[in-house]
């Protein structure tokens, strides 16, 4: 282990990462079996695959309440709160068999996600020195994927015992476990810049931290929402295809696990080009290989030619472990940091709500290959967008601007010290 990674996970592994490795298990655990759950309870085909989309909504309504929560009771607080109200959420799937009960419990979980994500990008923002910053969003960002990875073996194994609804009662564990380990853990006091707003006044809320940011937000931030709907609709078109050219459900899913497992892997050196050679050298390529991925998705006809564009497209994403995150955290004000990130995730959750969308809205009037095509474009139009708008807010977007900006730094230290 490097010297640098070492010291990001001696400072933020046992209060972030740790308990957020065993949260994205359970939630790992619960992600395939909810349209089955669905189907159990009596819902229709179409119900039950939109009761993965109530996550989503759930997320981006809680966006901005996961910031009301983090400035009363602290980040710790609020990923408490979310810890527990998740595990509620998924022990009523276990009592009760209603689809109702479900949806509320999928927008629950959704919720707890956005406070969960938002009070960790807060921390570690605030914890973490700058020039450490993108290594230790993307090894966040690489904790939340191998998670999400292990869930589901973790899920196949108890559901071979006690069948399909078990798969939450590990989401419940998992919850709690995650919540005593957080609970225990050592947190470092964050600064006090991060809890009020000018002058010490408090925070000045989202409506305000909007105003003030209205041109980051609709510019690099619509550029990051890209991001999101990019890689959701990653997740979605590769089994729409898979299934257009007439691959069944088990060598769709060996796909996913080889792409998943590319993904994975890359999550540490993205965070190290980022610190070492600034943002713009991971957002910009992420965002290329993503759209040339995509565009390149419906010309594969054969599990050999999908399973390598996926993966083309899983390196793409895995290259931008973490991006949304530091780029979050370095145009955030540090004066009532959350608001501002509370609209941040908003805006970047409602793309990645959209992404499943388009291509699926398009493919009822066109084909899908078109609709994919139009994502692909996305990829590209948000590369040029982040490729524009990343150096106007960024201190470090690139190599020469965190050299100046690390330079600046020793010189104000210096001034400081007399050194």
């Amino acid at each position: 282990m490097s010297s640098t990674l070492s010291t990001v996970v001696k400072q933020i592994g046992p209060s972030v990462m740790l308990p957020m490795l065993v949260y994205e298990i359970g939630h790992g655990a619960v992600m395939p079996v909810i349209a089955l759950v669905a189907l159990d309870a009596g819902a229709s085909t179409t119900v039950a695959g939109l009761m993965l989309a109530a996550i989503g909504i759930g997320t981006i309504l809680g966006d901005i309440p996961a910031a009301w929560l983090a400035n009363r009771v602290g980040e710790k607080g609020a990923m408490l709160v979310a810890m527990l109200a998740s595990a509620v959420a998924m022990l009523s799937v276990l009592v009760t068999d209603s689809v109702a009960a479900l949806a509320v419990a999928l927008l629950v979980l959704g919720a707890c996600g956005a406070t969960m994500h938002l009070a960790r990008q807060s921390y570690v923002a605030d914890v973490v020195a700058v020039h450490h910053r993108a290594r230790a969003m993307s090894t966040l960002g690489g904790v939340f994927r191998i998670g999400l990875f292990i869930g589901p073996f973790v899920g196949a194994g108890v559901i071979s015992i006690w069948g399909t609804r078990s798969a939450f009662a590990v989401a419940v564990v998992a919850s709690l476990v995650a919540a005593v380990i957080l609970l225990l853990a050592p947190v470092e006091a964050t600064g006090s810049a991060a809890r009020t707003g000018a002058a010490g006044h408090g925070p000045v809320g989202v409506r305000e931290m909007f105003r003030r940011n209205r041109r980051l937000f609709l510019t690099l931030g619509i550029a990051v929402a890209s991001i999101g709907a990019i890689r959701a609709a990653r997740v979605a078109v590769i089994p729409l295809w898979a299934e257009h050219i007439g691959l069944d459900a088990t060598t769709t899913s060996l796909i996913f696990g080889i792409a998943n497992f590319v993904d994975m892997a890359l999550f540490y050196p993205s965070g190290h080009v980022m610190d070492k050679l600034g943002r713009l050298w991971i957002a910009v390529p992420c965002m290329v290989i993503l759209g040339l991925g995509t565009l390149a998705l419906p010309l594969s006809d054969s599990a050999v030619s999908l399973t390598a564009i996926a993966m083309v497209m899983a390196f793409g994403n895995g290259i931008g472990s973490g991006i949304v995150m530091t780029l979050g955290a370095d145009t955030s004000p540090e004066t009532d940091r959350r608001s501002f990130l509370a609209v941040f995730r908003l805006i970047n959750d409602v793309g990645t709500s959209l992404g499943p969308v388009v291509p699926a809205a398009i493919a009822t009037v066109a084909t899908l290959g078109v609709g994919i095509a139009v994502m692909g474009g996305v990829g590209l139009l948000g590369a040029a967008g982040l490729a524009r708008w990343v150096p106007k807010y960024s201190t470090y977007a690139t190599r020469a601007m965190v050299r100046d900006h690390h330079r600046r730094l020793a010189e104000e230290r210096n001034a400081v010290t007399g050194g």
